[in-house]
């Protein structure tokens, strides 16, 4: 079966209707068209098994249809991104990966003239084109070429250490002891040479082979990450940085070996951003982040725009809102004066920046941030007609305790000092609910109160 959504194209492998080389190579001659057979186009792969064909079937597709191609090799998602919105011939990027799906699964990712991924609309406009099989090959003496774009990663790290938020000398002062790991895939190779150019003491690669086997399920959740917890404290380290296959994600695992707990990352970024500049900033996070960015943000005399979930809908809205830095709780940091797109490389920085000028352990600093608990259910769906009936029976049945309520996404209640958020999924016949209040009890409280 293959998937296609708002996050690009997935299939299993090998599986009859999955992904395969004749679905890669129809895909990519189809964003050939849709870029309409002009301009460059950068390819890079996440680094699982199988990746490397499919990444050439890719170039090989995109080249025989006219277009340019630089082939940056493995590179994690955001380095693709980067080369996007920061060379103005490329008109347009294809990552091959399936983000944090186990090994059997690979996809593409498309990426737009902006650097943006390929939005609703536009994303209906590809697959029509796919669809309709209108993608054409051109005569040969009308090919594209093929550049080697493996320089871009060296770009991204510099364009990284570039932030005037990022302090390498205070960074090697602290002689960080940090355990690495990037499940072989692309985050391999470019995240040691970042963090030993931004002066970590000592970087304890764990799973950094490059292989493209995954040592473990690759989705950075901490029932998967239990040998990294244990590297942590048999080494000694001040914590450890791990990242999914196509390294877009950022998760920290502290020095006691407990998580650092996604939502806090996009906090500390947006703390140490927002103090080191001008009041008056603009901050961009999704319905379901926490409001501990509301809190942060007041206390450096900046507003907080929130839109629906899902990264194109935050990146288009910090552009639009010139916001100076934004992302989402699942470990997603975007910082615009890089590219608008999520980056663990950037967020690798900041926080090791803002652990640097603290001076404690990540733990201490996790106790100094604004804390909140989050609860996540769900409401099983026997049809979507459900949908619109369950979420306006939730509004009703908190409206009179409302501080506010938007309807942009589904359905978020503001209260007080609590907050829960109602949405249709994009991928499951169910209603997502996520509640965020100052105790646990609070916010199962309203999770409970939610089912009716």
């Amino acid at each position: 079966m293959l998937i296609r959504s708002i996050s690009g194209l997935r299939g299993i492998v090998g599986e009859a209707d999955g992904l395969s080389a004749e679905v890669v190579a129809r895909y990519a001659a189809s964003f050939a068209r849709y870029n309409d057979y002009k301009g460059t186009v950068a390819v890079g792969y996440d680094g699982r098994l199988g990746g490397t064909r499919f990444y050439e079937i890719a170039i090989d597709a995109l080249v025989a249809s006219g277009c340019d191609v630089y082939a940056l090799g493995m590179v994690p998602t955001p380095t693709v991104m980067f080369a996007v919105e920061t060379k103005p011939e490329i008109v347009g990027g294809i990552i091959i990966t399936a983000s944090h799906n186990p090994g059997e699964w690979n996809g593409m990712k498309f990426i737009a003239e902006t650097g943006l991924f390929l939005d609703a609309d536009e994303n209906k406009v590809l697959w029509d084109i796919v669809d309709s099989g209108g993608a054409q090959s051109v005569p040969p003496e009308d090919y594209g070429e093929e550049v080697d774009g493996r320089d871009f990663i060296e770009l991204h790290i510099q364009a990284v250490l570039d932030i005037p938020f990022v302090d390498r000398g205070k960074i090697a002062a602290r002689n960080f002891r940090i355990v690495l790991d990037c499940v072989n895939a692309s985050g391999s190779r470019i995240l040691p040479r970042l963090l030993h150019s931004l002066g970590v003491a000592d970087v304890i690669e764990l799973y950094c082979d490059a292989s493209g086997i995954f040592p473990h399920r690759p989705e950075p959740v901490p029932e998967n990450l239990i040998s990294l917890k244990e590297a942590i404290l048999r080494e000694k380290a001040d914590l450890g940085i791990v990242v999914d296959p196509d390294a877009d994600r950022l998760v920290l695992i502290m020095e006691n070996g407990e998580p650092f707990i996604e939502e806090n990352t996009i906090v500390l970024c947006t703390e140490h951003v927002l103090k080191h500049s001008p009041r008056g900033q603009t901050v961009v996070v999704n319905l379901s982040t926490t409001r501990a960015i509301e809190d942060i943000a007041e206390k450096h005399g900046a507003k907080v725009i929130r839109t629906a979930v899902g990264e194109i809908n935050v990146a288009k809205k910090m552009i639009e809102k010139n916001a100076i830095i934004g992302g989402e709780g699942s470990g997603g940091v975007i910082l615009p004066m890089v590219h608008t797109g999520r980056d663990s490389l950037v967020g690798v920085a900041l926080c090791l920046s803002a652990l640097a000028e603290f001076k404690g352990t990540i733990s201490q600093k996790k106790k100094e941030l604004p804390h909140y608990e989050i609860v996540k259910s769900k409401i099983e769906l026997q049809s979507q007609e459900q949908v619109r009936e369950i979420l306006s029976a939730i509004e009703k049945k908190f409206s009179s305790k409302a501080k506010s309520i938007n309807h942009e996404d589904g359905i978020r209640i503001d209260f007080e000092r609590s907050w829960l958020h109602a949405r249709a999924s994009n991928t499951e016949p169910i209603i997502r609910i996520i509640a965020e209040a100052p105790t646990r009890e609070e916010a199962e409280r309203l999770i409970e109160d939610s089912k009716l």
